[in-house]
């Protein structure tokens, strides 16, 4: 559905009064690089690591959830594109169109090899992340060319779960470098602090009754 005129006023109002997140973001990179995170976790090994061996781009951030594993993996395995959504700035990653609110039933059948959060309309299999590893409820893989983005869903006593995400970028010289490194050091930090934030938002509004 396209958004209609107040839904973009308020999506660019919402863009512009975070836009010194954006710029900024290079000045505290060692922190955001590592986001939610504790010693032992920025620390740890995760599936996917051995996929990007030289990264120039290591972010490791964590998010404690209300809710439990089973609850939060489908709001993850849906992002993208034409899907859910990223649950961030969907003026920025969506074209606008607001992110759901809703598990949806089609795109929760992951397998390895599946396209997985779409950046674009159109998903070029050769450039986009695909499913390389999935053990529900408890990690996921996804990888692309001199790319990887793992998730691990840990359960914590009174049905939560610590969601921990590391993304890895390996920065291959390239015309296409133009473009990456703008958007992993000045975009990936506040797009994905919200993301977390829309993917504990959804799932604890939407955990099972009797779980928080």
């Amino acid at each position: 559905m396209k958004p209609g005129w107040r839904t973009l006023l308020l999506q660019g109002a919402e863009a512009v009064a975070v836009l010194p997140v954006f710029v900024t973001a290079p000045l505290f990179r060692s922190w955001h690089l590592r986001w939610g995170a504790t010693e032992v976790e920025v620390a740890s090994p995760l599936p996917g690591d051995g996929l990007v061996t030289t990264s120039h781009f290591t972010a490791t951030r964590a998010i404690t959830v209300n809710a439990q594993p089973e609850e939060v993996w489908p709001w993850v395995i849906q992002v993208g594109i034409n899907r859910a959504g990223f649950y961030s700035y969907d003026l920025l990653d969506s074209l606008g169109i607001p992110s759901s609110n809703t598990v949806l039933p089609e795109w929760q059948n992951l397998r390895v090899g599946d396209v997985v959060a779409p950046m674009t309309a159109k998903p070029n299999p050769a450039t986009s992340f695909v499913v390389a590893e999935e053990k529900f409820p408890v990690q996921l893989v996804w990888a692309k060319p001199d790319s990887s983005w793992s998730w691990r869903f840990t359960r914590l006593p009174g049905n939560r779960t610590r969601l921990v995400t590391r993304l890895k970028q390996h920065y291959r010289p390239g015309r296409s470098l133009l473009l990456t490194v703008p958007l992993l050091e000045l975009a990936d930090f506040p797009m994905m602090r919200k993301m977390l934030y829309g993917i504990k938002k959804r799932a604890e509004g939407n955990s099972m009754p009797g779980t928080r």
